[in-house]
């Protein structure tokens, strides 16, 4: 960073008025290239086109660049790559062939930071970090002696991702050789494969990887050259292995038996699911395929039975919100609703919720599709609509069972939706899930599936919003300056002299920054001029301003106070809650 500074007061692309005006404003801003971007003393541009020339002379590295804060390599490299008259190449776009791969020692890739991306007839893409090092394409033409190499450009940080990737997936390669075997002597149907133990060794090297990495969910995909899979980590997708196709079969196949599936039905979505031990701990896999142009998708989630007790204290809300959410769930009677797109841990606030007001002198009975947690004292059901036992049936039959508080896992039509009203108005508690992206937004849902407005405003007691942000990790977080943009944005909800925080990256989070997810949520109590306004069919514009003058405040707010506690990013609020 020294060094650059000093390259851009030489060629006088920045002054040292400029630096000295950053030492001395109040309190003193740090010498970074962020901060000289947002005081408007820098053209981005311009040093863009500095940088690109400064790394076609040779004088820095991308890989340097790349560590200093503020700097977007990609318009760099474009120019880069326009004067040199090669590719750039962004490697998260592109589906990189895994048996090119497997045709040259991974010591070599390693060691002249390479990436072989495609093969052709005519020649063989390769990505290198420095596209001047002529001693490494020299080094690379020479494993393809028949073809020409094309050079391209890649990010540093990238090369080093998807070799590693491909160093995971080639320290499994004798078990892929042996599935390779396996299906040599058993033909080429991959339906007679699941039978394999090196398949089923394969899998458990997946499920342990999966869950040592914190993931939710396992992707098991099929494209065009490649079989892949990737886990979701704190609700980012992130690839783990890349086999060859060939692979793919076998996989599914024995995924599918697995569940309890139909491995010979590649036309039509399944649902299963299945339990294993893994590191000496049970996980229930619920699993969903999917058939795709390249073959099926498979995704496996994953649930913990250790995550169920959850209180609802410790799911992150802020205390006022918890206070708010605790007197709904409360009430004798009514509806108390968790909205909120899929993944922002509704199901975990549901029971949570359950958990809260749970009471041996109470009936508590559940209709889940399906049930995820098994619940000690609570009478669960699980949906099985092939049998007809809809949720609209599953809660008639709960009616006559004589419940006190009954759970829904998602309302999905208006028949079920009635049901829980009509539940709720004699004498039940319903807590239930329901797709809107904020809590006001929920009553216009719930009118415009066709319930009466009276109906509504006489059973409806609390609505939470939800979602889930990455929490900063507290190994690397340190002091950050957002873009001005959102700083003008936020002004009006932090207090001055707020301090914002981001993850540089360490081994700790796998140098993404972030680890583990905290919730940031917004609840709205209906109070008996809410509920008057409901039933007189109040426009969604009233409804806010009327909750605003009794103390609500939204999910936006709700994150940004969480920014300045260090809790996560001001750019993770906006992605995830930004309307």
């Amino acid at each position: 960073m020294v060094k650059l500074i000093k390259m851009m007061l030489e060629e006088d692309l920045i002054s040292k008025d400029a630096i000295s005006k950053l030492v001395r404003s109040r309190p003193p801003k740090k010498i970074s290239f962020s901060n000289l971007v947002l005081e408007d003393t820098i053209d981005l541009e311009t040093v863009q086109k500095f940088l690109a020339v400064k790394i076609r002379a040779g004088v820095i590295t991308l890989e340097h660049l790349e560590k200093i804060q503020g700097i977007n390599l990609t318009p760099i490299l474009e120019m880069v790559a326009k004067e040199l008259r090669i590719e750039f190449i962004d490697l998260d776009d592109c589906d990189i062939d895994m048996h090119l791969f497997n045709k040259i020692p991974y010591a070599q890739l390693l060691k002249y930071n390479a990436m072989p991306i495609e093969e052709t007839d005519l020649n063989v893409l390769v990505a290198f970090e420095d596209a001047l090092d002529m001693g490494a394409q020299e080094a690379l033409q020479r494993l393809f002696p028949k073809k020409p190499i094309n050079i391209a450009i890649a990010k540093p940080s990238q090369l080093r991702k998807y070799l590693q990737q491909m160093e995971i997936s080639d320290s499994v390669g004798g078990l892929v050789n042996d599935i390779r075997k396996d299906l040599r002597s058993v033909g080429t149907d991959d339906t007679d494969s699941e039978e394999s133990p090196a398949v089923e060794k394969l899998i458990d090297i997946i499920l342990k990887s999966s869950i040592v990495g914190q993931a939710s969910d396992i992707h098991i995909e099929a494209t065009e050259k490649n079989c892949v899979v990737r886990d979701r980590v704190d609700g980012m997708l992130k690839q783990t292995f890349t086999f060859d196709k060939d692979i793919f079969g076998p996989l599914s196949s024995r995924v599918k038996l697995m569940s309890g599936l139909d491995i010979a039905e590649k036309r039509k979505p399944q649902d299963g699911r299945f339990s294993a031990l893994v590191s000496n701990r049970e996980f229930d896999f619920r699993v969903s395929t999917l058939p795709t142009m390249h073959g099926e998708s498979i995704v496996m989630r994953i649930l913990d039975k250790s995550k169920v007790m959850i209180r609802l204290e410790d799911a992150g809300m802020s205390k006022a919100n918890y206070e708010k959410i605790s007197q709904g769930i409360a009430a004798p009677f009514g509806i108390v609703l968790v909205t909120g797109p899929t993944g922002s841990g509704k199901t975990t606030t549901l029971y949570g919720a359950l958990n809260a007001i749970r009471d041996p002198r109470d009936k508590i009975i559940t209709v889940e599709d399906p049930v995820e947690y098994q619940m000690g004292g609570i009478q669960q059901v699980m949906v099985k609509a092939d049998v007809g036992l809809t949720f609209a049936a599953a809660l008639r039959s709960i009616l006559r069972q004589d419940p006190d508080k009954i759970m829904i896992g998602e309302i999905r039509d208006q028949e079920t939706l009635r049901i829980a009203i009509q539940a709720a108005l004699t004498g039940h508690l319903v807590l239930s899930t329901l797709h809107t992206n904020d809590s006001i937004s929920a009553v216009n849902r719930i009118l415009d599936m066709g319930i009466e407005s009276y109906l509504l405003s006489g059973a409806l007691v609390a609505i939470q919003a939800q979602r889930l942000v990455r929490k900063l990790c507290p190994h690397c977080k340190i002091e950050h300056i957002p873009e001005e943009k959102m700083l003008r944005e936020i002004r009006e909800f932090v207090p001055e002299g707020s301090i914002f925080y981001t993850g540089e990256g360490c081994k700790e989070c796998n140098h993404t920054g972030y680890g583990g997810r905290e919730m940031i949520s917004e609840v709205l109590n209906i109070s008996e001029e809410l509920a008057r306004m409901i039933a007189n069919s109040a426009s969604k514009e009233e409804l806010t301003k009327q909750a605003l003058s009794e103390g609500f405040s939204n999910m936006f707010e709700d994150g940004i106070m969480k920014a300045t506690t260090g809790a996560t990013t001001v750019e993770e609020i906006y992605r995830v809650a930004k309307v």
